[in-house]
């Protein structure tokens, strides 16, 4: 690479709590700079998993992500004029950005109700290791899986 890696920005933690996972979900959230609606719309969410669940809404976020970011994830690397899809590691960054990205995709394509609503059903479903974002993760893994002939060519 002749640039090198752009600096990461330091994100705050949210304020109620305090946790910096929460804010950048807040942050992938967010659409056209609302994120004062993105917080109140994340802050509902909580209230109304733990209204359902009867644990508090942090738990349950934390477990759903825990759950929800993939171990193992295939990569193309090129060797010799052909294409191998290599399993490889995720690294802890990467596999919160993609639990956050699969999470949102999932909420958002649920029928009906408020995006709030949808969120929070997304999350407790995530949290039992069930829903849309759940079988993201495990059809990650069995590519990974399928794909273990070629993990010598690790990069």
């Amino acid at each position: 690479m002749r640039r090198g890696k752009p600096e990461i920005r330091p994100i705050q933690p949210d304020l109620r709590n305090n946790s910096l996972v929460l804010a950048t979900f807040v942050q992938h959230m967010m659409l056209r700079g609302k994120k004062s609606l993105a917080m109140r719309l994340m802050y509902d969410t909580l209230d109304l998993v733990q209204e359902k669940t009867g644990k508090p809404g942090i738990e349950v976020f934390d477990t759903a992500m825990k759950n929800v970011g993939p171990a193992m994830e295939v990569r193309p690397r090129r060797v010799g004029g052909a294409t191998y899809q290599v399993p490889m590691e995720v690294p802890a960054d990467r596999r919160m950005t993609l639990a956050i990205r699969w999470i949102l995709s999932a909420a958002r394509a649920r029928g009906g109700k408020s995006f709030a609503e949808k969120l929070a059903a997304e999350l407790m479903d995530a949290a039992t290791n069930q829903g849309t974002a759940i079988r993201k993760r495990e059809e990650t893994h069995k590519m990974a899986e399928a794909n273990r002939a070629f993990s010598h060519y690790r990069m």
